[in-house]
């Protein structure tokens, strides 16, 4: 699988390039600043992409710029973003496509080798990953969280965190047929039509988002 890494630190660039080389990546391409960035990740147009969110030269939101703008010449091009906190602006704008093969992780995820390589298998294949500390700060406190029952808010955040129906009725110990139900009736609460266009997972998220931010 051919990797371009795009991160600042050297450290941790290095770091990254070590790891994934010993679990069989082929790190096609490093890169050290936000300038140029989205059109490198066009001409290589990697499987998997991993992008910090700040980058030089000024230290904002070059990656996540540059990542947005890639995907917009090339539809679902794997991109999982490595951020230092959690920004609720950055997921939004990251997911707002809907093409999926998109993540979004704290730097703290990479400590946990085994997950973190699983986020970006899972990102190449078309997947979406979302940090479980970004979900908890998008559910919390949120007015559209009342109309959802606990065991649905239960569902939602293990949802949104990447697992699927069977993993989901594993952790909570029911069957996937009540997962199922669930599923559709947080998706009814949140207004969220079956669609063949849109990935509802994704957007019952960004749902949230859009309404804790109005």
């Amino acid at each position: 699988m051919r990797v371009l890494i795009a991160e600042d630190q050297v450290l941790l660039r290095d770091g990254l390039t070590r790891m994934l080389t010993a679990y069989g990546f082929d790190v096609v391409a490093t890169v050290a600043d936000g300038t140029g960035l989205a059109e490198r990740l066009v001409e290589v147009r990697p499987d998997i992409a991993v992008v910090d969110v700040r980058m030089p030269p000024t230290f904002t939101d070059e990656g996540l710029r540059a990542a947005i703008a890639a995907r917009q010449q090339v539809q679902g091009l794997p991109v999982l973003v490595l951020s230092q906190y959690v920004e609720r602006l950055y997921a939004r704008e990251l997911l707002a496509d809907r093409a999926g093969a998109v993540g979004y992780l704290l730097k703290d995820r990479v400590g946990d080798v085994r997950q973190f390589v699983a986020a970006l298998r899972q990102v190449a294949a078309g997947g979406t990953v979302i940090d479980p500390d970004v979900v908890a700060r998008l559910l919390h406190g949120r007015d559209a969280l009342t109309e959802l029952t606990p065991r649905e808010q239960d569902v939602l955040r293990l949802m949104a965190e990447g697992h699927s129906n069977a993993a989901v009725a594993e952790k909570l110990v029911i069957t996937e047929k009540s997962v199922s139900n669930l599923i559709n009736a947080l998706f009814a609460k949140l207004g969220l039509p079956p669609s063949t266009s849109h990935h509802r997972r994704v957007l019952a998220v960004l749902a949230y988002l859009d309404d804790r931010d109005r």
